[in-house]
């Protein structure tokens, strides 16, 4: 059953957004931060309950967990708009060319009208509020479709984000998959969308009808390229820590390890050593999150068990919680799993780490470019020739070299996937942009010859025409 705001059906709450963002076109900067001040108010006064909200949905994330992986990057977020907006709302000056002086010109700089955002449920916090964030900066009007897979966290943020903006200004609407269709129907400005390739699918349709704009923030399978000159201890600590961040469930989570061959035994042996290092203990270890439900669950069991079935080596490194206690799994190898199994398939979601061996740079480029493009690609070692050979031959929606996520958390790079995972990209200026309509303005100019290249045409522009090629 769909549910709004009480009395307000779906089709109303987006006809009053609507109505207010052909009222008031210009939205001045005063207005654009006191938006943005309210947010910030928002995760400042009620950080903590935010949290207890995001625990209570998945069964064990703590909140500095959630401080590290929702707030500390909203904030930046916040902060850097706040800071930079003055500057980008400003228009354009542009150059003109010779053949159209002394006019001059523009690109003026205004909201889009409605935007529609439709959050996930892995990070329900920074992904929903983001958005909306570089939404409201570029002046335009909210409409949020969190995840009912979080309800604790969607009724939260409904409830919180209800007592700060006027319906008019930001407005959630909660619900299933039904309300999430009827969500995606709607004629917004522009349609803002986080999770699976699957859903962007279908997001991607029910927004076609309309012409919508999408952007699409998905996922796919994200790749460790480890190189034969990087040392695996050092590596090993950053695939861990970005693979079994938030149990795994992230996006941009290194999705498989491809190894030179050979080093399988010294990749295990560290990467067991850091999962001791980075979690002691699973079992109710509030850093180590479980998994949403049980059926998400059971899902990567199934994963895991098949590749066990066509013959990969499966290698669990660290002791699995107690069973009827937290949805906490291991952490888990799975060595050369065959290549048409669903582990090699689908973005994992999860604390499972495919490991596949290569015997060059070469060969794991060829590798990654006979599969959809990924969201992230990781690259790990010192030798720079080899670096330079898979940035310039592999296209992927960002990377980080020696590292793994930190491309995320840097204000000025632009976030988004390509192709299969995703379309358009946020964060930062990037992301004002993505929601800001950038006008042409031509402005003529009195002393303007413009009546030169009007018919009759004849000799005079053939003339005219001669010397202006020569301009080219």
């Amino acid at each position: 059953m769909m549910q709004t705001p009480p009395d307000l059906p779906l089709s109303a709450l987006f006809e009053a957004q609507q109505r207010a963002s052909r009222t008031q076109i210009d939205v001045p900067l005063n207005l654009r931060l006191d938006r943005l001040a309210r947010l910030q108010a928002l995760i400042d006064e009620h950080g903590p309950a935010l949290a207890a909200a995001v625990q209570a949905d998945f069964g064990v994330r703590g909140a500095l967990l959630t401080e590290l992986a929702d707030f500390f990057v909203l904030r930046a977020e916040l902060g850097q708009l706040r800071k930079c907006l003055r500057g980008w709302m400003k228009p354009l000056r542009v150059s003109t060319p010779i053949y159209l002086q002394p006019a001059r010109a523009f690109i003026q700089r205004q909201p889009l009208g409605v935007v529609g955002i439709i959050g996930p449920w892995n990070y329900p916090i920074q992904l929903t509020l983001g958005p909306a964030a570089a939404a409201m900066a570029a002046g335009n009007r909210v409409m949020i479709k969190p995840s009912e897979l979080t309800p604790h966290t969607s009724a939260l943020l409904a409830e919180l984000l209800h007592a700060r903006f006027g319906a008019d200004e930001c407005v959630v609407v909660q619900g299933g998959p039904d309300v999430a269709h009827a969500f995606a129907s709607l004629p917004f400005d522009h349609l803002f969308f986080t999770g699976s390739t699957a859903v962007g699918r279908k997001v991607a349709a029910a927004a076609a009808p309309n012409l919508t704009p999408v952007t699409l923030e998905l996922g796919g399978k994200s790749p460790c390229i480890v190189d034969a000159s990087a040392d695996l201890d050092s590596v090993a600590l950053q695939i861990a820590h970005g693979k079994l961040l938030n149990g795994g469930q992230t996006c941009i989570a290194p999705d498989y390890v491809l190894l030179p061959r050979g080093r399988e035994a010294a990749f295990e042996q560290a990467m067991r050593a850091a999962v001791q290092r980075l979690f002691p203990t699973l079992a109710g270890n509030p850093d180590y999150a479980a998994i949403l439900t049980e059926r998400h669950l059971q899902r990567l069991h199934s994963l895991v068990d098949e590749a066990r079935e066509q013959g990969a080596r499966v290698v669990m490194l660290a002791n699995a919680p107690p069973a009827g206690g937290p949805r906490q799994m291991a952490p888990t190898l799975v060595f050369n799993p065959a290549q048409d199994i669903r582990l090699m398939q689908e973005e994992i979601f999860g604390p499972v780490l495919p490991v596949l061996t290569c015997d060059s740079a070469d060969e794991a480029i060829s590798f990654i470019n006979a599969r959809p493009r990924p969201l992230a690609l990781y690259w790990f070692g010192q030798n720079g020739a080899n670096r330079d050979r898979v940035l310039a031959n592999t296209v992927s929606g960002g990377v980080t070299v020696n590292d793994t996520l930190m491309h995320i958390a840097h204000e000025h790079l632009p976030f988004g996937g390509v192709g299969e995972s995703g379309l358009g990209a946020y964060h930062g200026e990037t992301g004002f942009r993505r929601f800001t309509h950038e006008k042409a303005v031509f402005v003529q100019s009195r002393w303007a010859q413009g009546q030169l290249f009007y018919p009759p045409y004849g000799e005079r522009l053939q003339r005219l025409m001669g010397v202006l090629r020569r301009l080219f």
